[in-house]
This record gives C-alpha cells, structure tokens and sequence, in this order.
C-alpha cells in the first residue's frame, strides 16, 4: 500500500480535494438540497478513485521519459518498486471503482464519469504534442468543485463554475512553475510545455497572470452569493500565497521550486477551503446538529 500510495503522491490529494469539498457545501448552502453523509462520502471515494486513476497512468505512460530524466528516475515505475503492469491495472481498478461509484450517486454523475477519465487521464499524453499541458492538468483538477456541486445536485449551475475556473487557473500556473525544473530535458526530449517554448522568464510572466486570474475567479462568487468576512479573509490568504510562491521562484533560481509547489499552494489551498466552510457558520450548526 505504501508503494501506491507513493506511486500516485497521495500527498498531492490536498489541492483539489478541499476544493471539492467548497463545490459540495456550496450546494448544500445554496440550493434546497439538504447534507447527506452517503453524498459526502461518495464525493470523497470518488476525488480518491479519479486522482489514482490520473496519477499511475501518468506515471505508466511517462516511465521511459522518467527513467532518462535525472530528477525523475527515481519514480516507482523507472526504479522498479513497481512494475508497469501492476500501474496500468492499478489504473483500470480505480476507473472501475470511479465509475461505479457515480453509479450510487446520480445518473448524471454516472453519464458523465467516462468524459471526466478522459480529461485527467488524457493529460498525460498531451505533452507530447502541445505546449498546453498544463491547462489541461488545470481543467482536470478544475472538475473537483463542479463535480462534487453535481453530487449533491445533479444539475448545473453558473456558481461552482467561478471555483472551477479559479482551480484552472492557478493549477496551471503552478505546474508551469513546476515545469521550469525540466525547461532542458523537455527541448532535449522533444517534449513540450511553456518553459520549454517560451524560456523560464516569459513562462513566469504567463503564470503570474494565470494567478491573477485564479485570484479574479474566487472574488466573483461574492457578487452572486451572500458571504461573509471570514470569506474575504480567505480570499486575502488565497491571494497572499499566490505572490509568496512567485516572490521564491526566480528565472535563475529554482532552489525553492518544490516548497512554491507543495507547501504553499497545499496550505493556500487547505486554508482557505477551511475559512470558506467557516464562512457558513448556519452550515456547520446544522451539521452539527444532525449528529
């Protein structure tokens, strides 16, 4: 278990995850729809399922690129702890538990599942061809709040649609942040992404206006819903992240990549996922008092 929970960095769990968990209360709090633990739990079996899924075959797919590249080779599949075949199965068992998990929770859930497996696991292969590879990895991770606000729904709705577009947004801007750290073996690889077309400087550039955006995105809702202060605390943090991770990373200083990558954007993300749900407080009351 150890071995596949590094294969596919369960760690990484904590960027989408508390976004899916905005998408979900969000539904509770603003629709007639009331707080069902089976939903939540559904939700919850489902970011694990999709993210499986995405990350061993990202990891199955990439395995000779990661086997050649120096910070890479070190990765399950490349160093042998595990074998492709047992990443690809693991992949096809956790589509199948994806699948059929939406088959509990609505049918528009379930119709659409195989259309979300095609998104997050067809990002793998994008780099091969396009340089947009990491909008695609943002619109894979923006399906989190969207998809949790169908759960509880089953219907579509503008306003998770603004937390979808802020998940887009600022995952693609970190992963080309991530990215500056392979700007070389990417040209010498023939594989694309904005480091390697654009040079470390201007792919900076791009992803700071993606934070813009991010940080445009989660202001949007308060126009449209009623919130409260912790709301725009969360929004200050949430903004305050995003210029900390560029203030570290700098064109010839890539020292510090990974803390911009990990540490701050799961703490961004955790933080204010955390001060959105405290936000409502009628919401934590009712919870509380189903218990």
């Amino acid at each position: 278990m150890k071995k596949y929970f590094s294969l596919v960095t369960f760690s990484h769990t904590i960027f989408a995850m508390p976004f899916a968990f905005i998408g979900f209360f969000l539904a509770v709090t603003t629709t007639d729809h009331t707080f069902k633990w089976q939903q939540l739990v559904l939700m919850v079996l489902c970011m694990i399922f999709a993210r499986n899924s995405a990350m061993a075959f990202n990891r199955y797919l990439d395995r000779d690129i990661d086997a050649k590249n120096p910070r890479t080779k070190q990765r399950d599949i490349p160093a042998g702890r595990i074998s492709a075949k047992a990443g690809l199965t693991f992949t096809i068992v956790n589509c199948l538990l994806f699948i059929g998990t939406t088959w509990f929770i609505n049918p528009l859930c379930f119709y659409l599942s195989p259309i979300a497996l095609l998104v997050v696991l067809g990002y793998s292969a994008t780099k091969r061809f396009t340089a947009l590879c990491h909008m695609v990895l943002g619109l894979g991770l923006s399906l989190a709040p969207i998809g949790a606000y169908l759960v509880v729904t089953g219907e579509f709705q503008w306003l998770p649609l603004f937390f979808s577009f802020s998940v887009l947004c600022w995952v693609s801007g970190f992963d080309i942040i991530y990215a500056l750290q392979d700007e070389e073996f990417d040209r010498s690889q023939n594989l694309h992404s904005i480091p390697s077309y654009l040079g470390k400087v201007n792919a900076l550039r791009l992803s700071t206006l993606l934070h813009v955006f991010s940080a445009a995105f989660i202001v949007v809702p308060i126009f449209f819903t009623q919130v409260g202060v912790l709301y725009y605390v969360g929004i200050a943090f949430f903004c305050a992240m995003l210029i900390y991770q560029h203030l570290l990373v700098k064109p010839n200083d890539l020292s510090r990549v990974n803390f911009a990558f990990m540490t701050t954007n799961g703490i961004a993300s955790v933080v204010f996922a955390s001060l959105f749900l405290l936000d409502r407080a009628h919401l934590v009351e009712y919870v509380l008092g189903r218990l």
